[in-house]
């Protein structure tokens, strides 16, 4: 007899009477066809199922899609003599519980589907007169040839409830009214994509704003980016000559600079750049200049200011990355180099330049990213200032910045939500195309 393949179909169509009675019964084909403990769970967890959507379930998805209505009333209490506050719907809890309700939905239509093709593999492996493990072999092949789903389970667990949910949750509140704006902090109302009209329209005041940051954040983090890269690179080089003495001094006074805290180097940068800070104080006695200089309170002066302290903070990890990569260029590269007559820089730009980029595009990428997400260096540096009056975002924030104070100082949660989407989407096109495009992905095996 040809082995039937075990799909949903065939269970449906080709089954017995137990593996389609399994589709309504879930567990029973398991018990009938010597696997009782499977089923029984099986049958356990539907029966949990549907008692949660009688109790709490089916109410929650019903009040999903217009997200409640009814206000907190204060009414008098004639036996008490005092007025009371009914409890009204809150838009925040309705929204969680039946996003959490169609994630158990969709978790028990998965457990549906596993039970109803294992009822169906039990049917046919008893057809050819195959083994039918037991429920004690089934728990030993979780700790041998299904050991890959006794490790995963937890953790694919933990990222279903801590980022799966939570970012679904994010996602549908761009998609509402939840925002300061009207009062709608307690309820509000789905609102479809009116949120990104007022971010992208470049006509309108937070559209025009956007754009700005989105700018601004696109042009730091290359800039961040190349800078740290090229500056740590030529460190690195230099460190790493053989005429170069006492490299483990140097190596060493970098590592320090790691080893303070980022936050630390960076809030005493901001003492140092005030207006009234060391830095100006210094230069004014010196007679270098007449009045302080705008290190905070000028557009320009301040994107500098940010770019130049994080080198500051990020030219180390640089160095030791590169430091790494150096040592392990073969030498009979350089070798053979210089019996062809290739000078320095030749060797540099043919060679070490090259060897490089192949090894370090994923870390570039990730730098990348890590400065388009960069909120140490621009809140605690700036705080996104200088702010024009009326804006939400000031000259120096990035997207994740601003994003912070719509929602954390703001209270503009549909607005930051819209951002936080908008970020991810430009993170995920300039990563994806940049490393499709590099010989890290195109060559994976060798070098040049």
């Amino acid at each position: 007899m040809k082995t039937e393949k075990i799909t949903i179909k065939n269970a449906l169509t080709h089954g017995n009477a137990v593996t389609k009675a399994s589709a309504l019964v879930m567990g029973i084909g398991c018990i009938a066809q010597k696997q009782a403990v499977k089923g029984i769970m099986a049958l356990i967890l539907e029966a949990a199922y549907i008692l949660f959507m009688v109790n709490t379930g089916l109410g929650r998805l019903a009040a999903l899609p217009g997200l409640g209505s009814a206000e907190q009333e204060k009414v008098w209490n004639e036996a008490k003599q005092v007025y009371e506050y009914t409890a009204g719907d809150n838009s925040l809890l309705i929204l969680l519980y039946g996003i959490v309700t169609l994630f158990v939905t969709a978790a028990f239509v998965l457990l549906w589907a596993v039970q109803l093709r294992q009822s169906y593999f039990l049917q046919v492996s008893l057809e050819e007169g195959r083994h039918i493990r037991t429920f004690s072999e089934d728990i030993g092949e979780l700790f041998n040839s299904n050991l890959h789903i006794t490790l995963m389970s937890l953790p694919m667990l933990g990222i279903i409830v801590f980022n799966i949910i939570p970012l679904v949750y994010m996602i549908s509140m761009a998609f509402t009214s939840y925002s300061k704006e009207g009062n709608h902090l307690i309820l509000f109302d789905w609102i479809g994509f009116q949120n990104f009209g007022r971010v992208l329209n470049l006509g309108g005041n937070l559209g025009r704003q956007f754009w700005s940051v989105l700018a601004w954040t696109i042009v730091w983090a290359v800039v961040a980016t190349v800078l740290n890269y090229i500056l740590g690179m030529m460190l690195a080089m230099v460190i790493n000559r053989k005429e170069t003495k006492a490299k483990a001094f140097w190596r060493f006074c970098f590592v320090l600079s790691v080893a303070v805290p980022q936050f630390v180097s960076l809030l005493i940068m901001r003492t140092m750049l005030q207006q009234q800070g060391a830095i100006n104080v210094i230069l004014q006695n010196m007679g270098l200049i007449d009045s302080p200089l705008p290190f905070f309170q000028n557009a320009m002066w301040a994107r500098v200011t940010v770019i130049v302290v994080n080198l500051w903070v990020g030219i180390p990890y640089t160095i030791l990355q590169i430091t790494g990569i150096l040592q392990n260029i073969p030498g009979e590269l350089y070798e053979a180099a210089k019996m062809d007559g290739a000078g320095p820089v030749t060797i540099f730009w043919k060679i070490t330049l090259p060897y490089m980029l192949f090894v370090t595009m994923p870390y570039l990428i990730t730098q990348f990213t890590g400065n388009i997400n960069n909120f140490n260096v621009i809140y605690l540096l700036t705080k996104g200032d200088p702010t024009s009056v009326g804006d939400t975002a000031g000259k120096t924030d990035l997207l994740v910045t601003w994003l912070y104070k719509l929602t954390v100082d703001q209270q503009y949660f549909n607005i930051g939500a819209v951002i936080g989407i908008l970020t991810f989407v430009v993170l995920a096109i300039v990563a994806l195309v940049t490393y499709r495009n590099s010989a890290s992905y195109k060559n994976e095996e060798a070098f040049m």
